[in-house]
């Protein structure tokens, strides 16, 4: 019982901040159809910048719960500034272009962006566990757990029912909708559609800086996170299906709650679990479990 519990709860973890960087992608996805590889640098400038804010903050004597509006605060200046710099200056001019030149685009700007994080911010690694200690630890299932961790899974859960109630409560979600069925035809009615796609793109980097300034008291910020953030988030997002919300989760929970089984009962196996099942849903279902197919125009 204690190493279920213990699977369980590294599970929820590890799916909370899958999630967060799956939802922005899978936002970016659904409306200006790009597969962003970059989302995993947007994740790795929140843990960076969050990281180094909150050490400044500690040694100027701050307390410790300023740190958490701290984090905040550096998500959604990542988001809100380095978001819609990406869009309108690089993305905007190649919509209309091929898929695999949009890929080749966005891997550019991801290695471009390593680099500008290497000449900021180092290569030795950043850690900033206080706001990870002062929350304590709680019992789960007997079994004493840190209780940090369970902060991230509430911003997880909170982010997506935010995102859910704006796609299908506000005006602004009926504009998307409508452009990610037939942009032209919004166009055509006039409706804003560059703006969307702005908008649609500073959510998704809001959401990705969100889920690496959250998650950078649990590790070691160093060079190179992004890779594993964005590869974990297309495995995610294969399984769950591009462009869906409750895709995104359930594909967070799948690959959570498999590579804590894994790094349990067969470490060996951990990622090698995660892209069988990948092979699998995509053998027998393309799109994924909530994707759905579509037509392409010729």
């Amino acid at each position: 019982m204690t190493q279920l519990a213990l699977i369980a709860v590294g599970g929820l973890f590890s799916a909370s901040w899958l999630f967060l960087v799956s939802l922005g992608l899978t936002l970016i996805y659904g409306v200006l159809r790009v597969l962003n590889v970059a989302h995993g640098s947007l994740y790795a400038l929140g843990a960076y910048l969050g990281s180094s804010m909150v050490l400044v903050a500690l040694e100027k004597g701050h307390g410790v719960p300023v740190s958490y509006l701290i984090l905040l605060g550096a998500a959604l200046l990542v988001g809100l500034s380095v978001g819609p710099f990406l869009e309108r200056v690089f993305l905007r001019r190649i919509y209309q272009k091929e898929e695999v030149l949009v890929l080749l685009l966005t891997f550019a700007i991801f290695l471009m962006l390593e680099d500008v994080m290497k000449l900021v911010w180092g290569v030795q690694p950043y850690v900033v566990n206080a706001p990870y200690v002062a929350l304590g630890v709680v019992k789960v299932g007997g079994v004493r757990q840190p209780a940090y961790p369970f902060l991230l899974t509430g911003i997880a859960v909170t982010m997506g029912g935010l995102v859910w109630a704006g796609m299908a409560r506000t005006r602004f979600g009926k504009l998307v909708t409508s452009v990610i069925e037939d942009r032209e035809i919004s166009a055509a009615l006039g409706v804003n559609v560059p703006r969307i796609f702005t908008g649609a793109f500073t959510v998704g980097a809001v959401l990705a800086a969100l889920g690496g300034a959250f998650t950078a008291p649990m590790i070691s910020v160093v060079p190179g996170v992004a890779v594993e953030v964005i590869v974990l988030g297309f495995a995610v997002v294969a399984i769950g299906g591009l462009g869906s919300i409750e895709g995104a989760a359930l594909g967070s929970l799948l690959v959570g709650f498999l590579r804590s089984a894994s790094v349990h009962l067969f470490p060996e196996l951990d990622l090698v679990a995660i892209y069988l099942v990948m092979a699998l849903v995509l053998l027998f279902r393309p799109q994924g479990l909530f994707g759905r197919a579509e037509m392409r125009r010729v």
